[in-house]
């Protein structure tokens, strides 16, 4: 797998004090890494304040930009300031050109999904399960006596596990007779072919 896009961002969060309780302003700061071994980097700082962005600072276009008259006022004068240049190319340096290694580790990350299928009795139904895999992206298709079902199927969301891996289940109503052959086929980006699952004989 070659990933050609990756995004990883910091959250920093302040409440302030001096409007109200609920008045809060918070910076996030993203780089994007691009291209053949991602190696193009764009650094974006967002500064949003009560969920509004009022500011952001571009490494591309190298300046602040604001969004209300207040705020480009300040993106204004934080953009003619040379030390402010100078803190944005330090942030870039240790946030996101020190972590292209970590980054490029990332995008050879992969992981071949682990496939389960039970039957839940009340109410009758099979459940598909494939847990353990990374990238994010899978298929997952129900099939009687090697027929595609489309109908009473539904799925999960795919649901991450917070270790960079994933899960997902598919269920289908279903009461299983004598001799009917039913088959849960996982498709993904680790599997050289899919693979079958099969409940009953």
């Amino acid at each position: 797998m070659h990933i050609h896009n990756f995004l990883f961002c910091v959250i920093v969060c302040l409440f302030s004090p001096v409007f109200s309780d609920e008045d809060f302003i918070h910076f996030t700061s993203c780089c994007t890494f691009k291209g053949p071994g991602l190696k193009d980097i764009e650094y974006i700082i967002e500064n949003h304040f009560n969920k509004k962005v009022m500011m952001q600072y571009n490494s591309t276009r190298g300046n602040w930009k604001g969004f209300t008259p207040f705020a480009i006022a300040i993106a204004n004068s934080w953009s003619r300031d040379p030390y402010d240049a100078l803190l944005r190319a330090f942030e870039m340096k240790i946030l996101c050109k020190d972590n292209i290694d970590a980054v490029q580790q990332l995008g050879n990350l992969t992981s071949a999904p682990t496939i389960k299928i039970n039957l839940v009795k009340h109410p009758s139904m099979l459940v598909c399960s494939a847990y353990n895999f990374y990238p994010k992206q899978i298929r997952m298709t129900w099939l009687r006596n090697g027929e595609e079902v489309t109908s009473a199927v539904s799925f999960s969301e795919v649901m991450s596990d917070g270790d960079w891996y994933y899960q997902v289940h598919s269920y289908l109503v279903h009461t299983p007779t004598r001799g009917e052959r039913m088959t849960c086929m996982v498709e993904h980006l680790t599997l050289s072919e899919p693979v079958l699952q099969v409940w009953g004989k």
